[in-house]
């Protein structure tokens, strides 16, 4: 069983899912990878590693609000990444959103991204 979780204050999917899905019992979120879309446009922002960086967890923050939790709730979170040059300067933007208990972590760097995004981010969270 699961609840479909949908905000307008994130990007619309761009493909067939869900932002963010909720498991019954046990109210784990899952969300979607967030690229860095602006929410009323759906364009790519423009910008370097870290204004795509913002926009995403920005996107992410609009997603877990509408399933009832915040980033404090986040247990697991997965990081692409075009080029791994850029890990230091995502991560200066993560770490502002977890200034303590982040939850686990994996970053990889992948080949490439849905529009040209640098960077992709999807996360796992308990609702409180």
């Amino acid at each position: 069983m699961k609840d479909v979780i949908h905000s307008d204050a994130a990007p619309k999917a761009i493909g067939p899912y869900s932002q963010a899905v909720v498991t019954r019992p046990g109210e784990l979120i899952f969300t979607s990878g967030q690229i860095p879309l602006h929410p009323q446009t759906g364009v790519l922002v423009e910008g370097d590693i870290t204004v795509q960086t913002q926009q995403v967890m920005a996107n992410l923050a609009a997603v877990l609000l509408a399933a009832g939790a915040d980033f404090s709730d986040v247990v697991k979170s997965t990081i692409f990444l075009t080029d791994l040059g850029d890990f230091l300067k995502v991560n200066a933007v993560y770490e502002a959103h977890f200034p303590s208990s982040p939850p686990a972590r994996s970053t990889v760097q992948v080949a490439a991204l849905p529009r040209g995004a640098k960077v992709e981010i999807e996360m796992v969270a308990v609702r409180s």
